[in-house]
């Protein structure tokens, strides 16, 4: 049993905004009480009590992420289910989303089934597998989408590539509709990103690569709205990185299609301005963009066009990444550093509720994976993160729990620390 008192409790879908006390029994939330009443009323000492004073803290709902990459199985070197677990957990989340992108790729009921049995014995949070699309990801041959989905995949996803098969894609939309899961669309036009590394203009001029237009994202991100329309999908559109993109995704929320998005906070904190040297830790896909793209990102997000935050965390060993833009692997890690950008950049700094961002950290991705999760209240489960909010620090990458340490980030002042995670009722990270 444990109890934390004193707290204060920032819950989105109940609106409770205040200090409490918390009753966790059998990794439920046994009850809700007033300040000092669970301790008051706290049974004489026993062995399997504990008190966790939760003073001058705030309690949100257990952060979760849709989109990150744990490399296992194939690039164990790179990360691997335990410590990508390990990383989420220090970062507040609680559920995450690997995807499918691994060798092999999960592309079938026997891989899911394979990474929800290495999560049962490797991770201390919860793992939602994503089956891929199309077989290989390959962009050919539909994947056995039911058969992933009774194997406990709740979404697909060709995500490092896109589908641009469009009868392929429209196949695949209508098997996720039969499901009932959420379709992650990672878009990017193939054919027009050619060899690109960097924003196209005078970013990738200045950095001698090939660049990456808007036009990369913003055409795909149009085809794969369209297509959700003709078949229902629940589409949900990953790694927004322009200013177009938040136009369309408020343009299909206007026609009552079931369309949500995901902003990385890389994307919103840092622009093309921020690349001041040949560093590949500054390169990822998609790219940083020009500054009225991130300022667009950030408006989108307060305003709740953009219902999630996600990290695409993508760790790389440090040898991959010491090549430079043209020779580097896109991707960088973010499981630690996304609530505190988040907070610095978006309440702090832009006014945003902490109530919204927390609902677009936990609620509303549970939300898109239609998962009872993201909320704190009575008989829930006890996926519980307590956060320090008052004092400045760096973040340092080298005390990452991932393997990699591939982040812009390093150095970087911030409010918002994590001091500890609590997953089904046990105690999974402290400081």
């Amino acid at each position: 049993m444990i109890i934390i008192t004193n707290g204060h409790l920032v819950d989105p879908k109940t609106a409770f905004d205040d200090r409490c006390d918390i009753i966790i029994k059998d990794g439920i939330i046994a009850d809700i009480l007033p300040t000092g009443e669970a301790v008051k009323n706290m049974p004489e000492a026993s062995k399997d009590l504990r008190l966790i004073d939760a003073s001058g803290l705030y309690v949100f709902p257990g952060f979760i992420d849709l989109h990150v990459h744990f490399r296992e199985p194939g690039f164990e070197y790179k990360e691997t289910i335990a410590t990508g677990s390990r990383a989420a957990a220090k970062g507040g989340f609680t559920t995450v989303c690997p995807m499918p992108n691994t060798k092999p790729v999960i592309d079938s009921p026997e891989m899911v089934r394979w990474i929800v049995e290495k999560a049962k014995t490797d991770s201390v949070v919860h793992i939602v597998p994503v089956g891929s699309v199309t077989k290989g990801q390959l962009g050919e041959e539909v994947t056995d989408i039911e058969g992933m989905v009774k194997e406990g995949a709740l979404a697909i996803s060709e995500d490092g590539k896109s589908v641009m098969n469009s009868k392929v894609y429209e196949e695949a939309m209508k098997l996720a509709v039969k499901t009932d899961i959420a379709v992650l669309a990672h878009c990017e036009d193939k054919n027009l990103v050619g060899r690109g590394a960097a924003n196209a203009g005078a970013c990738a001029d200045r950095l001698k690569v090939d660049g990456i237009t808007n036009q990369v994202e913003d055409i795909i991100a149009a085809r794969d709205i369209l297509l959700a329309k003709q078949t229902g999908a629940r589409l949900h559109l990953c790694h927004c990185s322009t200013k177009d993109s938040v136009m369309m995704v408020r343009l299909a929320k206007e026609d009552g299609l079931d369309v949500t998005a995901e902003v990385c906070p890389h994307h919103f904190t840092l622009c093309t301005d921020d690349i001041k040297e040949d560093d590949a830790n500054f390169k990822m896909n998609p790219p940083l963009r020009e500054r009225e793209d991130m300022l667009a990102l950030r408006e989108g997000l307060v305003s709740g066009i953009m219902d999630t935050i996600a990290t695409d965390h993508a760790p790389h060993s440090a040898q991959e990444k010491s090549r430079g833009f043209a020779g580097s692997p896109f991707g960088i890690t973010g499981l630690e550093t996304a609530f505190a950008l988040s907070y610095t950049e978006l309440v702090k700094k832009d006014g945003m509720r902490l109530t919204d961002l927390i609902k677009a950290m936990s609620l509303n991705p549970a939300e898109v994976l239609k998962i009872d999760k993201g909320c704190v209240a009575k008989g829930k489960a006890a996926d519980i993160c307590l956060a320090g909010l008052d004092e400045a620090y760096r973040i340092d990458i080298e005390e990452s729990a991932s393997k990699g340490k591939n982040s812009p980030f390093d150095g970087r002042e911030v409010y918002g620390k994590i001091v500890m995670t609590i997953v089904d009722g046990k105690v999974v990270y402290t400081t």
